[in-house]
């Protein structure tokens, strides 16, 4: 059975600035085996609950590599960069960026870090990320509700930067296009191969109350 979707928000959670109040509210939530006390707060996504896709996420891709910068595309209020930094060897300089064009969002990853002593977790808008950073894993929610187009262009632009023999694991739910998406992904990835410009391929790693995992690896 699908959890219910969330109550809708006054604005969209990939607004840059939310001109909603900014109230903090408190977040017990269960991450990587830990009973957390964390916050959240309106106008970002899934701000009163660990969303299904992303527990669904974390369930599925284990530990991220033991080196090397992670990425969390689309960190909402934090729990995939908190997952990925709490299951690194030394969470407080394994560099973990969390990286969302929500301005809240990555002010509200930011406080739920420092809460937990994850000093490794680095927030960022999307153009604040050094262009020579590449990355040993992305792990992402991606945003579909922003359109087609604009989540081409968003993948387009990040998974090229996974490094060599890294994976990036897309948690999509299946009525939002899972598998269409999955065949564009292998698709682009073939075309850069032939290139020359360093393709990836993408295959379905899980499958789980209506939501695909999707693999991509370089």
């Amino acid at each position: 059975m699908r959890d219910e979707p969330d109550p809708q928000p006054a604005e969209h959670y990939f607004s840059a600035s939310p001109a909603s109040a900014d109230e903090r509210q408190p977040l017990r939530v269960r991450l990587d085996g830990r009973e957390l006390e964390l916050v959240t707060a309106p106008s970002v996504f899934s701000g009163h609950r660990l969303d299904l896709g992303t527990a669904v996420l974390l369930d599925h891709v284990g530990d991220p590599p033991g080196e090397g910068d992670l990425l969390d595309l689309g960190c909402g209020w934090g729990p995939v960069a908190l997952t990925m930094a709490m299951r690194s060897p030394d969470p407080t300089i394994r560099r973990v960026w969390a990286v969302d064009v929500n301005e809240r969002a990555r002010d509200l990853t930011a406080a739920n870090a420092a809460s937990l002593g994850l000093a490794g977790v680095r927030t960022a808008a999307p153009e604040d990320v050094d262009d020579d950073v590449r990355f040993a894993a992305i792990w992402s929610n991606p945003p579909i509700r922003i359109g087609k187009p604009a989540l081409h262009a968003l993948l387009l632009q990040w998974l090229p930067r996974l490094a060599p023999g890294a994976s990036a694991h897309l948690v999509v739910a299946k009525d939002l296009g899972a598998d269409s998406l999955l065949r564009w992904v292998g698709e682009q990835g073939a075309q850069r191969d032939l290139a020359g410009e360093g393709g990836w391929t993408a295959q379905r790693s899980g499958s789980r109350k209506g939501y695909r995992v999707l693999e991509v690896s370089r």
